[in-house]
């Protein structure tokens, strides 16, 4: 890539958060500013989503083979045991992937001018693009868990007050300006579509805690232990309530459903960072009720388990009614871009798959044309990962697909 490519590019990366790897199938990219350019008024704050993975350490000690690593960890060698024949088979998944991680690793490597900008990722607005009047998204001062208060009794009575179109005159209070809003409304916070159609930010509160909601956008919590996250993303979720998304008319569905399911999970139940569901719980998505008349791209997480990944292919898709187009790989990084853990340690590989499906909604017209194309196969996306089970943005899909 000559220089005046890498500066394009470079370019492009501190606007839109992506940097695609030439004469690759990758690309990197950086959480806080594909999610900053859904914000007007406020910036997520990138000291406080990277909170995992930032050391300082010189480039060049990462040009070094992923398997490199363990030289530096003194281990008393086991005797390599017999793969049984699903650890086989998931050896034989890696073992197909192993190449093109590869080189999407070097890809990045290659990039000097990536890496040198790394390390301004953690710092707060490292973008000189971004104005001096804009407010960060400071975490609020209590942590919620909406898992606990959806389950409890008193979660229909819980309300979110939204406030909409700040007006530009402002007050002085206490010496510092404060926006006026001209609009203010009050909705219940469980079992309810929360709502912002506008194009500026919405400020929020619920139990006294602030939090901000982007132009255009819209969630919808369930009151149980689990709860659904709308604009097509699924968040540990109580399928019970999801028929309360189901769209009146089917050319009111989606064309893009993510869904991050909370399965079972060793690390997530020894961490308690969140309740698990057995896999049979899954098959009753009603995903074929929730697309739309044109169809819909269906994008599933996943973990590196046979069993789950055979589950999917064999059970969850064709019970959906979703037809398997593609692969793409998240592999995971530090901020000096070597990987988070070896490349070939079995049971914590440091990277996950996202399959990829097509699924015909319940009531096909058939005049109707595809709005979309089918992703690419073995799309690999490199990025610094944020907190424990939180999946990079994958929104801006043709930008990782259709470049």
């Amino acid at each position: 890539m000559g220089l005046l490519e890498m500066s394009d590019q470079l370019s492009l990366f501190s606007k839109s958060g992506f940097y695609r790897f030439e004469s690759t199938n990758s690309i990197f990219i950086d959480p806080v500013r594909i999610l900053n350019c859904s914000y007007t008024r406020f910036r997520v704050s990138p000291s406080a989503y990277y909170s995992r993975f930032f050391e300082s350490k010189d480039v060049e000690e990462t040009r070094v083979s992923p398997s490199a690593n363990s030289k530096k960890r003194k281990r008393k060698k086991k005797k390599s045991l017999a793969l049984n024949e699903r650890e086989q088979s998931a050896d034989h998944r890696h073992q197909e992937a192993r190449p093109l991680l590869l080189r999407a690793h070097e890809a990045l490597l290659d990039s000097t001018d990536l890496l040198s900008s790394l390390c301004d990722l953690k710092r707060d607005f490292c973008s000189s693009n971004e104005s001096k009047d804009v407010s960060p998204c400071v975490e609020k001062p209590v942590e919620q868990s909406f898992v606990e208060l959806g389950s409890v009794w008193q979660a229909p009575l819980y309300e979110i007050s939204l406030h909409f179109n700040p007006q530009n005159k402002q007050i002085e209070d206490e010496g510092s300006p404060i926006d006026q809003y001209g609009e203010r409304e009050v909705v219940p916070i469980f079992n309810n579509l929360v709502v912002n159609e506008t194009n500026d930010d919405a400020e929020a509160e619920f139990l006294y805690s602030q939090y901000i909601i982007p132009r255009d956008s819209r969630f919808y919590m369930t009151a149980s232990h689990v709860s659904f996250c709308f604009l097509f993303i699924m968040w540990k979720s109580d399928l019970r309530q999801i028929q309360n998304l189901i769209p009146a008319e089917p050319d009111h569905g989606f064309n893009l459903i993510v869904i991050d399911p909370p399965w079972e999970n060793r690390a997530a139940r020894q961490k308690s960072v969140y309740p698990t569901l057995p896999n049979r719980y899954f098959l009753s998505l009603p995903v074929k009720q929730l697309t739309h008349t044109e169809g819909a791209l269906v994008a599933l997480w996943v973990t590196n388990r046979e069993k789950l990944r055979v589950f999917v292919e064999k059970e969850l898709f064709p019970s959906w009614g979703v037809r398997y187009v593609a692969t793409f790989y998240w592999l995971k990084v530090k901020a000096d871009g070597s990987l988070i853990g070896e490349l070939d340690l079995f049971h914590h590989r440091p990277y996950e798959c996202l399959l990829m499906g097509y699924c015909h909604g319940e009531v096909m017209d058939p005049n109707c044309q595809l709005s979309f194309r089918c992703p690419q196969d073995n799309q690999v996306i490199i990025s610094v990962p944020g907190d424990y089970s939180r999946k990079p943005p994958i929104g801006s899909i043709q930008a990782l697909t259709y470049y």
